[in-house]
């Protein structure tokens, strides 16, 4: 078994529901994973909690932080950029990825098939996004297949994240690395496609909430 990794997961702080940090992270615990990233909507600083819990939470669990930004196009993830203050939201991807390569981070189209809040088939145009997220566990099965199979046309890795908002939702889907991640390493192991994403649900279960 690899290095499992829930990498989309939100809290109060994004705004958008009343879920504690802790409570996702003693879920993750609970559930066996070996890490979490906390990535608040469009505020990298949102999730500056993440610190204090690295340190409670050291011998169970590792805990990692980013940021979902809303670009022209549809939502992204983006890890290893504090991106607060270059007003980065509502801008084009393209711009959002020169942006964050420059802070030396990477960047993520998150549930890619999404209706309303991703960038669908402009992924296939786009340049330089890390992976693909194939396994989003607030989507409906049809929306992921898309996702994979768009990720298999371009030769890029996908990643997987339950998008919690809510401590039963983490871990729905994962990211498993074939190799042990520490915060030193964690952009690297990304770069190196090392890994694949899992959905743990039901195929057959309809998730309806769109956020």
């Amino acid at each position: 078994m690899g290095f499992r990794i829930d990498l989309h997961v939100h809290t109060l702080h994004s705004g958008d529901n009343e879920a504690e940090p802790h409570e996702m992270v003693e879920k993750a615990i609970s559930l066996g994973l070996e890490g979490i990233a906390f990535t608040e909507h469009y505020s990298y600083q949102a999730s500056g909690y993440a610190e204090n819990l690295s340190e409670k939470y050291l011998s169970d669990i590792l805990i990692l932080r980013g940021v979902e930004i809303s670009a022209a196009e549809g939502h992204l993830l983006v890890f290893g950029a504090d991106t607060d203050g270059l007003q980065l939201g509502g801008a084009p991807a393209s711009e959002v990825l020169k942006a964050v390569s420059e802070l030396g981070g990477l960047v993520i189209p998150s549930h890619p098939y999404r209706r309303g809040s991703s960038l669908g088939d402009l992924v296939k145009g786009l340049k330089g996004f890390a992976a693909l997220e194939g396994y989003n566990g607030c989507n409906l099965h049809s929306m992921n297949v898309m996702a994979v199979e768009a990720a298999s046309s371009l030769g890029v890795p996908i990643t997987g994240g339950s998008d919690a908002h809510a401590p039963k939702e983490v871990g729905s889907c994962y990211t498993e690395f074939m190799d042990v991640i520490k915060e030193d390493n964690f952009l690297q192991a990304l770069k190196s496609g090392r890994y694949t994403g899992h959905d743990k649900r039901r195929v057959s279960r309809k998730t309806l909430r769109i956020i």
